[in-house]
């Protein structure tokens, strides 16, 4: 019962609020008038005075009028406060956590009434976005850490076994230890991403070598596009960008490292950079797996992985996150980034950034 209170109150609040501004426009538009016809006007903190006092005095004759009327006349009052019925009972369920319900307008409602339920039901309507968002989050995270989960409880309740040998146990803790990191960078990841999704990232941004950075990483990653015998080009002209180094460096990582996972062995990687007016462009490009069609319209969600990717060994396993949280820095910096692909031929990444 004290709920439904609540709810009166609130919309009755919001109703008050709605007629007053409605007023209190109105004023503002009438008193402009006013003044240009007697050929005067009053400094404008002198003329907001006048016209909140005026719209005030309104609001409260207003409410006076209606208690007298609803007091005189019960069957008036049950017509009134059948009118705001569906959108105190529309509330009362969105409290409840029902984000499906819609209001419709009553019969013989006003302005007033079509404007407090269209926001009614466009606030049930993004609170239930907001609900799927949530349950898809929960649902693609059970999903990833089951996987490194399985693996960790396996292997730990295989080394109870004293008869495994010695390189056997080895290699269970190696798999171990390399899902422990893989759950660890995941959590990193995610709260990487929702600190860049809330803006509780403060960026710093300053000028820097853009071409420098990427350099250091290619040399930083040399271990694994050696590994792999992969040939890597880079035409790095030199190219002062003003940003935050660091999580512009996040980008580059992510995508060079994304194209020295999906590459096969013996295969090409390159980064190209120039810059055009005010803008430069940065493009890497592989020769590895490719990546359809159909999921090159999804890559940069989060979790969303491609069926080829996921069809390879543990080496191009990952979370997800990685092209999310790059897109996510480059809208930062006011970029954007797109892919191109053919799948069994190659792909190109290209970050474009203002740098003005």
């Amino acid at each position: 019962m004290k709920a439904r209170q609540a709810v009166r109150i609130i919309a009755t609040v919001l109703a008050v609020l709605i007629v007053f501004i409605g007023i209190l426009a109105g004023f503002y538009f009438l008193s402009a008038l006013f003044y240009r016809v007697i050929g005067y006007t009053p400094p404008p903190l002198v003329a907001q005075i006048i016209n909140t006092l005026l719209s005030v005095a309104v609001v409260i004759a207003f409410g006076l009028s209606i208690s007298f009327y609803n007091g005189s006349r019960p069957g008036a009052r049950r017509r009134w406060m059948g009118l705001f019925e569906p959108v105190i009972v529309a509330m009362e369920r969105i409290a409840k956590g029902d984000f499906q319900v819609r209001v419709s307008p009553p019969i013989g409602s006003n302005l007033l009434m079509d404007t407090l339920t269209d926001s009614v039901n466009q606030m049930a309507l993004e609170l239930n976005q907001m609900e799927h968002m949530r349950q898809e989050f929960i649902s693609n995270v059970s999903h990833e850490i089951q996987s490194p989960l399985t693996s960790i409880r396996g292997f730990a309740q295989a080394l109870h076994d004293e008869q495994v040998s010695t390189t056997n146990r080895d290699h269970y803790l190696s798999i171990i230890e390399i899902e422990s990191g893989r759950l660890s960078r995941m959590a990193d990841n995610m709260l990487r991403l929702a600190a860049l999704e809330a803006e509780h990232v403060s960026t710093e941004p300053k000028p820097y070598r853009l071409d420098k950075q990427i350099r250091a990483l290619i040399l930083a990653a040399e271990p694994q596009w050696a590994g792999k015998a992969l040939e890597v080009d880079a035409a790095l002209g030199e190219v002062v960008i003003t940003g935050d180094e660091d999580l512009l460096g996040q980008v580059w990582s992510n995508l060079l490292h994304n194209s020295i996972k999906f590459t096969p062995t013996g295969g090409r990687v390159s980064v190209e950079m120039c810059q055009q007016g005010d803008h430069i462009t940065c493009c890497f490009t592989d020769t590895g797996i490719g990546i359809s069609e159909a999921d090159q319209a999804h890559v940069f969600e989060r979790f969303y992985k491609a069926d080829k990717a996921r069809e390879r060994s543990r080496e191009g396993s990952g979370s997800g996150l990685g092209l999310a949280i790059a897109r996510k820095i480059v809208e930062l910096h006011h970029g954007a980034i797109a892919v191109t692909s053919q799948p069994g031929t190659g792909t190109t990444f290209t970050v474009t950034l203002p740098n003005g």
